[in-house]
């Protein structure tokens, strides 16, 4: 057994995942972060599950990305449970010719404020929320790959927080596809991830608008071809407006998440 295969074989038992698929795929790496184990990849189409973009991805292990470069052809094993969404071996089939820069958006200080429309169709403002803490992500409602799994893992938190933290936090999904995601669809999908409406909610609007959302928050946007471009990020902003802390990927812990609520509120232990 090889290295790279011992160690998949021991990250599989270890998360004691029953029911999980692996996909083959292909793709060039556009970026990486070996600090937070994280690549972004323009990948090919994965038939049943996704169709081509460049999107963030969580890596088994930070070796996995030694001696990668920006520009590299890939093929990759990604795997697939309802609580995992990362790569676990990575064999280059062309290297390239770039540096390994990390994903944007780091300098990031303050939340950018914004009006869209939540799910009942409401006006959003986001700096009408000052005084509460606001766990902030970015969904689409026919996304199959991290944004089920985002979402059901924010719902958990949300389930697992105190009284006194819960009344003064609240969760914002914003999503990547406007033209698509009506409020009836935005309503559909955090009912179906038993989301909590009474402090969540799940925008859109024009999509011009919902655009300049998404790249103030240096998330994503679509290229000229339609293909959506977009890093799996969580934010974290405190009472005041400012981003307390970033999250980057899906494998943050709502353990995790409480403490810097607590300390963003500071709220007691």
């Amino acid at each position: 057994m090889t290295r790279r295969a011992a160690l998949c074989a021991v990250l599989l038992l270890a998360c004691g995942l029953a029911e999980r698929e692996v996909y083959e795929v292909t793709g060039r790496v556009r970026s990486i972060d070996a600090a937070q184990s994280i690549v972004v990849i323009e990948h090919d189409a994965i038939p049943g599950f996704m169709p081509d973009m460049t999107m963030s991805f969580d890596v088994a292990s930070a070796e996995l990305l030694d001696g990668l470069t920006a520009g590299s052809r890939i093929r990759f094993e990604l795997e697939r449970s309802a609580t995992l969404l990362r790569i676990l071996s990575i064999d280059v089939i062309e290297a390239g010719q770039g540096g390994a820069d990390a994903p944007p958006g780091k300098l990031l200080k303050r939340a950018p404020d914004f009006d869209l429309v939540d799910q009942q169709g409401r006006p959003f403002r986001l700096s009408d929320h000052r005084g509460s803490a606001l766990l902030l992500d970015f969904i689409f409602t026919r996304c199959a790959g991290p944004c089920p799994i985002l979402t059901s893992a924010h719902a958990d938190l949300q389930r697992q927080l105190p009284p006194e933290i819960a009344r003064r936090t609240r969760f914002i999904s914003i999503s990547l596809d406007p033209e698509y995601d009506t409020p009836a669809r935005l309503t559909e999908y955090a009912r179906s991830r038993h989301a909590n409406l009474h402090n969540w909610s799940f925008l859109t609007g024009e999509p011009a608008t919902v655009q300049a959302v998404i790249r103030a928050y240096q998330v994503g946007t679509r290229s000229e071809s339609g293909v959506l471009e977009h890093l799996v990020v969580s934010y974290l902003v405190d009472p005041s407006g400012e981003i307390a802390k970033r999250y980057t990927g899906l494998e943050h812990q709502a353990a995790e998440i409480l403490e810097d609520l607590r300390e963003v509120l500071d709220a007691p232990s």
